[in-house]
């Protein structure tokens, strides 16, 4: 018997008009004729650049769809090179983060945790879901927090915890980061088509001058874009986990 489109699947379509949503039970393309209402849409990372790396080119899909896309970084990035003190480089990375913003089209927020000692607190969440909720989010993407690194972590679950505060108000979606290395255990229930975005998508990861762009472009991201859309049918695609309260498969049945 063929399953009915899920709640999820319709909230999809009706609000990323078209950017190319695909699960694995239903590849094809979401149609291109919806008219969705303008939506607000947040993107959490720990540090500048996680997120145009993990979704960028769903951002970028969003924005041009005529949304409005915030950039929320939980730190400044300011201790990625210890030959520098925390004040140059969050300096550096703050004004590389707002060019990607520009070319993505979407404006940046920082919640001003330290890179390297954020925190999961009664003090942190209540600040973050501050920041977090004055947009009036509709939709929120964030990183997977089975993940390596805790500023990763944290990031993850600061969103969580927002989501959970307001009675699951907004929809939540998790994104990989240098999956294998950093990202543990992601199986994705949804994928994003971002085969006509992504070269304004490297051109924002290549905005994140002091990460060695090239390198982590070319020996994580193209490769994972491209695995991505081998499983979702395209050409490139980021993946993507949607957070519900029932998390039960529906191919359990023992």
């Amino acid at each position: 018997m063929k399953k009915s489109i899920s709640g999820r699947r319709k909230f999809l379509a009706s609000s990323v008009a078209g950017l190319g949503a695909l699960s694995l039970e239903r590849a094809s393309p979401v149609e291109q004729n919806s008219q969705p209402k303008k939506l607000k849409v947040v993107c959490v990372g720990a540090h500048p650049g996680d997120p145009e790396f993990g979704c960028g080119g769903t951002m970028a899909r969003y924005s041009d769809a005529g949304h409005d896309v915030y950039f929320l970084y939980v730190t400044r990035g300011e201790a990625s090179d210890p030959s520098k003190t925390h004040d140059q480089m969050a300096a550096l990375r703050t004004k590389e983060a707002e060019v990607a913003c520009v070319l993505l089209k979407s404006k940046p927020l920082f919640v001003g945790q330290i890179d390297g000692d954020t925190s999961l607190n009664k003090s942190s969440v209540r600040s973050f879901q501050k920041l977090l909720l004055a947009q009036s989010p509709d939709v929120v993407f964030t990183q997977w927090p089975v993940d390596g690194h805790q500023d990763h972590q944290v990031a993850g679950m600061l969103t969580l915890n927002a989501w959970t505060s307001v009675k699951r108000r907004f929809h939540l979606y998790f994104y990989e980061v240098n999956t294998g290395s950093e990202t543990m255990a992601f199986t994705p229930t949804d994928y994003v088509d971002i085969t006509a975005v992504r070269e304004r998508k490297k051109q924002a990861l290549m905005a994140h001058k002091t990460q060695d762009p090239e390198n982590t472009y070319n020996d994580f991201f193209a490769p994972l874009e491209t695995f991505r859309g081998l499983e979702a049918g395209v050409k490139a695609a980021e993946a993507f986990v949607y957070f519900k309260p029932d998390m039960r498969s529906d191919t359990i049945g023992l």
